[in-house]
């Protein structure tokens, strides 16, 4: 498989599973190619052509060609500079690596990770919050994020990659959309009864049980166990996490429980005010949960070894 292959198909599956509906995703796309023709030939050529097909910043091929051959994979939930040498003192060891993938951002789609942050607004449009509230909410906290983001060292795992010569790929978007779509789907089928029937499920599932053995398992943030589960919302795409204020939305639009990756404090105490019950499933338990079932897709047709390491753990479904 070449590395634009695998590249494309993993863009292409997150589209799929995209929480917003793919038609959402054609639109948007359709919409940013019309700004792109409007643009002036020097806006061109700073304008990154390949937002036209691809509509998630933070996923990108960081490093190579995409003609590369891949074989052998390193995935982690991070890759910095500690497993870009990895991957080197691997290769010296005689273990072939052809390309190093990571979950999270690096570089330039770490420096716009912000930008998907809009997709946000459609999703809770999605579960019944006024579409005008949901992006008017968002503007705010994605200016906040790109503030936060503009002073940080993004190059430094890419650069010791291109020394190096070893591709480097991150899949964020698109393997955290495989994740938010798969447990909503298992959520709305099986429709838990209790907060407690919510984890159940969740520690049925591989990548959860394996975290509870790290003692970052599923955990009942604001609510109890016996509380109703009623209906659930499934917040674990988008970047990263989103207004702190939209909770009072989202429960008077019939919200009753959250199941997120992770939460900050500031956010857990707007959901509090607003009554939500909240339960952090794991940050890296989802994030494996998303990618393996991202490789699932990948890897149908091909079969490719898949070298774990930075907290992800292969479990395939295939």
């Amino acid at each position: 498989m070449k590395l634009s292959e695998f590249y494309k198909k993993a863009i292409s599956t997150g589209m799929e599973n995209d929480p917003r509906g793919k038609e959402t995703v054609l639109k948007e796309l359709g919409r940013r190619k019309k700004d792109y023709e409007n643009l002036k030939p020097e806006e061109k050529e700073k304008f990154d052509q390949e937002s036209l097909d691809n509509p998630y910043s933070d996923s990108r091929i960081l490093h190579g060609s995409g003609d590369e051959e891949i074989n052998s994979i390193l995935i982690g939930i991070d890759i910095e500079v500690g497993e870009v040498l990895l991957a080197e003192t691997l290769k010296n060891k005689n273990t072939n690596v052809d390309v190093i993938v990571s979950h999270h951002p690096e570089g330039r789609a770490y420096a716009n990770l912000y930008t998907v942050m809009h997709m946000q607004a459609d999703i809770l449009s999605r579960f019944g919050v006024p579409i005008n509230i949901a992006e008017n909410l968002m503007e705010g906290r994605i200016k906040e994020v790109e503030r936060k983001l503009m002073p940080a060292n993004h190059a430094r795992a890419v650069d010791a990659a291109r020394l190096l010569n070893i591709p480097f790929v991150c899949l964020h978007t698109p393997s955290d959309n495989m994740v938010a779509s798969y447990l909503q789907k298992l959520f709305d089928e099986k429709k838990p009864y209790t907060v407690d029937d919510i984890i159940t499920l969740l520690r049925e599932l591989p990548e959860y049980k394996e975290s509870e053995k790290n003692n970052a398992g599923p955990k009942i943030l604001l609510g109890s166990k016996d509380r109703k589960a009623g209906k659930i919302f499934v917040d674990m795409t988008g970047g990263t996490e989103g207004s702190k204020d939209i909770f009072q939305s989202l429960s008077l639009s019939g919200i009753n429980t959250i199941v997120a990756m992770h939460l900050s404090e500031d956010h857990r105490k707007e959901a509090e005010k607003n009554h939500v019950n909240v339960i952090i499933a794991g940050h890296i338990a989802s994030d494996n949960l998303g990618f393996n079932l991202l490789l699932d897709t990948i890897t149908e047709s091909e079969k490719l070894n898949i070298l774990e390491c930075s907290g992800f753990r292969r479990i395939t479904r295939n």
